[in-house]
């Protein structure tokens, strides 16, 4: 109810209008005198349950008043459709904000730890744990070579030409633990293998992330083991993309170059020559990622890393200088399989191909 004071000290009654300012009267008694005989200002009457309001300020139906709640509630679902829209930037910020180690992404996921983004020595110790030394055996001989663990029970990605033919293989992870492997599967045609660890579990599987997304330029690390030194971490840049790079499929091939000579020195053939030695006369080519991060002989099926700790390639050739295995080093020119080819493979080495 408004209510008006008039000079003689008594009410006077305006209008009738329980919708009114509930404040007038009170305002108005504040700050004119006071009578201790005029009665109290009457008590706003409580809204009705149900009853809402139109922009007007006049009373309006229930159903406005629960369209206006729903307004927020619309707003933030418009929100997390654009959020899942633009993906890996909004997560990155809401890692950013709350301070965890691990963002998901649409094609990536960042493993390494936020206050060491960027750096090889951050990528190196998150990820050192996912990369294996394979020792293969073969009646030609013994080989050393590298993997990827992609499974916390043991699946590991590898170079076909590491364990072609293999009688035995012996895997050593980074923390000096040793196992037994069995060949699941391989594909020469892109020199790929699967190889399983038995009585595995609780391992740290790679992170495989997106080769498409790579760029020229790029700052990558590659992990491996060289010379059969464990763990061995070199860094540089992707020099070029789509090299195609030949490599050989002949098993006896693949097993006289491993023979005493670290497994890593392929034989591979690239804008019309050949490097480290004859591919022989059954080949195939694909294409790969070159880059600058030293590779020699050992460091074959190990992994070629960008800067969030994600797997974009398998390192699988390099250039030599010379055809002699001892004096065999790297010069800058390395080449790995894109892990996009590897993905598409694995459903194919899983069930056992052996091409």
């Amino acid at each position: 109810m408004t209510e008006s004071l008039r000079r003689n000290g008594e009410y006077e009654h305006a209008q009738e209008n329980p919708y009114g300012n509930p404040y007038q009267g009170a305002q108005q008694h504040a700050s004119s005198p006071v009578n201790p005989e005029w009665p109290p200002p009457p008590t706003q009457p409580p809204a009705a349950p149900d009853a809402g309001f139109a922009t007007d300020g006049q009373p309006g139906q229930p159903q406005q008043r629960r369209r206006a709640r729903r307004g927020p509630v619309a707003l933030l679902a418009a929100v997390a459709i654009v959020a899942a829209a633009i993906g890996g930037g909004t997560a990155y910020g809401i890692q950013e904000l709350s301070g965890g180690d691990t963002v998901a992404s649409a094609t990536s996921t960042n493993v390494v730890p936020s206050s060491q983004k960027g750096t090889v020595s951050g990528v190196a110790k998150a990820v050192s744990p996912s990369i294996v030394e394979i020792n293969a055996t073969s009646n030609a001989g013994s080989s050393t070579g590298s993997g990827v663990i992609i499974t916390d029970d043991g699946e590991i990605i590898t170079n076909n030409h590491v364990v072609s033919g293999a009688s035995s293989v012996k895997v050593k992870t980074s923390d000096g633990k040793q196992y037994t492997a069995e060949v699941v599967g391989t594909d020469s045609k892109k020199d790929l293998a699967l190889i399983k660890l038995e009585n595995a579990s609780g391992l740290k599987a790679a992170s495989l992330g997106d080769s498409d997304a790579v760029g020229v330029g790029d700052q990558v690390v590659a992990i491996g083991s060289p010379e059969g030194l464990t763990g061995t971490v070199t860094s540089g840049i992707v020099s070029a993309l789509d090299r195609d790079v030949t490599v050989s499929t002949d098993e006896g091939q693949q097993q006289q170059q491993g023979q005493g000579q670290g497994g890593g020195q392929w034989p591979f053939e690239f804008g019309g020559q050949e490097f480290n030695g004859d591919t022989g006369s059954s080949t195939t080519t694909y294409k790969a990622i070159q880059t600058d991060a030293s590779l020699n002989p050992g460091n074959s099926g190990g992994a070629l890393i960008d800067m969030n700790g994600n797997i974009i390639g398998i390192n699988s050739a390099m250039y030599s200088a010379t055809e002699a295995s001892a004096s065999a080093g790297s010069v800058g020119l390395g080449f790995a399989i894109p892990v996009n080819t590897v993905k598409a493979d694995l459903p194919d080495l899983r069930a056992g191909a052996s091409n």
